[in-house]
């Protein structure tokens, strides 16, 4: 047994240089190696995540352009129609007076005709009473020449 511990020991003793080769690796690695790896990773989720934001800053603020260009739509699409009704309501009363005009019109020719007519038609009753007292002065002439 004390051969086994005395290789035991003599393992031990070489195994020590390994040992602190292997310390020494790690801490050059972790100084050379995975350090600058961490830094690079730690830059590259950064900028990821910048980039991340970015885009989220951009499409919030297309977002709100597009509300912006959407209520100017609609503000611009309200301005039209009511244009339109405006343009609708100054047809409507001009034709409203060129309606009235006309009837206006349709009445005073209707009132002159019918004093035309009126006045033909007295005319044409003083002609007839004038006509009618010669028939009737050439009835009874006839009449009292057919007596007599």
């Amino acid at each position: 047994m004390e051969q086994t511990l005395e290789a035991l020991s003599g393992i031990l003793l070489k195994a020590i240089p390994t040992a602190l080769i292997l310390l020494l690796l790690y801490f050059y690695f972790k100084a050379m190696l995975f350090g600058p790896l961490d830094k690079v990773l730690k830059q590259r989720h950064e900028l990821t995540e910048g980039a991340r934001k970015a885009a989220e800053r951009s499409l919030a603020a297309a977002e709100q352009k597009t509300q912006e260009y959407e209520a100017k739509f609609r503000e611009a699409r309200s301005a039209v129609y009511k244009d339109q009704e405006e343009t609708r309501r100054e047809w409507l009363a001009d034709q409203t007076a060129q309606t009235a005009k006309a009837r206006a019109d349709a009445d005073d020719t209707v009132k002159i005709a019918r004093e035309g007519i009126a006045a033909e038609m007295a005319a044409a009753r003083q002609n007839l009473l004038a006509s009618s007292e010669q028939l009737a002065d050439q009835i009874a002439t006839a009449l009292t020449g057919l007596r007599a």
